[in-house]
């Protein structure tokens, strides 16, 4: 079977004792770094006998065939990361994939995770998140991923380098307003764990104010679309916009109403003192 384990994010203490035990008697593992899954074994009291076969996202594509030999030869397979869930941002979803494909057994061994553990630590709402990754690396297409994002009601968690923070912080600002609420995560659990919370300017001001190093998961309040103020000429203009792209009045008066947030009737008004307005100007 593949077995897909959750590794802690720094503090060993959090390993679970079924992650100890596959560790030990496991025959393969599939690690994001040798070095790495040696050390977490020191860390942890326990020693493996297993293979550990390096795969990374440099190599994740290369490595599936052989992976999925092992596993249709009957072994089992431990795969896992640096760090927290594979797959979320790291190796593991395609092999997971393949494995469904050809009905090979799928385990997870459930445990630390920098996108839930970074969601309570923020403040901000958990009762809908969404998860984005990493945002792109070059300034233009950054800033208009931010852009798409920044009507999205739930509250959004993603990954960022350190040496790349403040600008991503600074497209953001562009993006959404320097006043929405946001919390920075970085090392978790980790000795000098650190969480910056405040507007996006603020926390600008304290990026600025320090040099940034260690993992960094940065939780972002969602859109409150309560807080936008539409005049009669902004309805309108929504409502005619779509009248062009094809929509007949009514369902565009509805498609408008729910797109911002307020009764339809609201915009039906407005399209009706319009219509006034525009007669009585003739």
């Amino acid at each position: 079977m593949l077995i897909l384990a959750a590794i802690p994010l720094g503090n060993p203490g959090d390993a679970s004792a079924r992650l100890k035990s596959t560790i030990e008697t496991v025959e393969f593992v599939a690690a994001e770094d040798s070095r790495r899954f040696s050390r977490l074994c020191q860390d942890l009291g326990i020693r493996h006998s297993a293979k550990v076969i390096s795969f990374f996202e440099g190599n994740e594509t290369e490595r599936l065939a052989g992976l999925i030999e092992i596993l249709e030869s009957g072994k089992d397979l431990l795969v896992v990361t640096d760090a927290g869930m594979p797959g979320i941002s790291d190796p593991g979803y395609r092999l997971a994939r393949e494995a469904v494909l050809r009905d090979i057994p799928i385990h997870v061994l459930p445990g630390p995770s920098a996108v839930t553990t970074a969601l309570l630590l923020s403040g901000l709402p958990t009762d809908t998140f969404c998860f984005d990754g990493f945002p792109p690396r070059t300034s233009g297409a950054r800033l208009t991923w931010f852009e798409a994002r920044a009507e999205e009601e739930r509250t959004i968690i993603i990954f960022e380098a350190p040496h790349r923070l403040e600008e991503s912080l600074l497209d953001m600002e562009k993006a959404m307003g320097g006043d929405r609420s946001i919390a920075v995560c970085r090392e978790m659990t980790k000795t000098y764990e650190e969480i910056a919370r405040g507007s996006i300017s603020e926390i600008i001001t304290w990026a600025r104010s320090k040099e940034i190093l260690g993992e960094i998961t940065i939780v972002i309040e969602g859109f409150n679309r309560a807080l936008l103020s539409y005049t009669d000429e902004d309805l309108v203009a929504k409502v005619l916009a779509r009248e062009s792209a094809g929509q007949a009045r009514k369902e565009a008066i509805a498609a408008v109403a729910k797109e911002i947030g307020v009764a339809k009737r609201s915009v039906f008004d407005a399209m009706v003192h319009q219509k006034s307005s525009t007669k009585a100007s003739e």
